[in-house]
């Protein structure tokens, strides 16, 4: 699947296959959030996993959605504002945010599209963080070729493809095959980053 394949499918994502998708990236991201609330000390990781863990929980068929709104108001005061802390980490604990946000979004909005953005915002937040941590130095075709060639992105590449190509397989979102596509985003609790939660 080329680049112009991939993004043609992630448009044509919809409903639950749309929700699962945006999820998806999310669960990658949540260490980021998780490990920057832990290093300044804000005790909101655990109500933040319970969060996304009722956005998973949205895709079983009896799935409530009236709490929505009121998930969404608890996420807004868990994110972080990026003016207020010196820190890198908090870019991609907001990136994080904004992905659980938008797979919300999808449930109580269902006809607006956001999984070409979420996908988008996910790769922009692991090529900043190579930026940051490798780049320095670096000419523009020289970044390019970094970008290119590292391992953070060419992950964050296939990830992202193979869960396009599985959501496009599945037919119904059974709870064993979403259980499963779960666990692959929780990658052991290593994130989009390469940063676990056990470091």
């Amino acid at each position: 699947m080329n680049a112009n394949q991939f993004l043609k499918a992630v448009q044509q994502l919809q409903g639950w296959r749309e929700c699962a998708f945006v999820l998806s990236l999310a669960e990658r991201a949540f260490p980021n959030y998780a490990l920057f609330a832990d290093a300044m000390e804000l005790k909101t990781g655990a109500k933040m996993r319970q969060i996304l863990d009722a956005g998973w929980n949205l895709l079983k068929p009896d799935a409530i959605e009236a709490a929505i709104p009121q998930w969404l108001r608890k996420l807004e005061a868990l994110s972080p504002d990026v003016e207020e802390y010196d820190a890198y980490g908090v870019y991609p604990a907001y990136d994080f945010c904004q992905l659980l946000e938008q797979a919300l979004l999808n449930r109580l909005n269902p006809g607006k599209h956001r999984a070409t953005e979420a996908s988008q915002l996910a790769t922009a937040t692991v090529m900043s963080f190579v930026e940051v941590s490798e780049a320095e130095e670096l000419s523009e075709d020289e970044l390019v070729r970094l970008l290119d060639q590292h391992p953070l992105m060419k992950e964050d590449k296939l990830f992202q493809r193979d869960l396009v190509l599985e959501l496009k397989r599945q037919r119904v979102p059974r709870q064993e095959f979403i259980d499963t596509l779960r666990q692959q985003a929780e990658n052991d609790g290593v994130s989009n980053l390469g940063i676990s939660l056990s470091d």
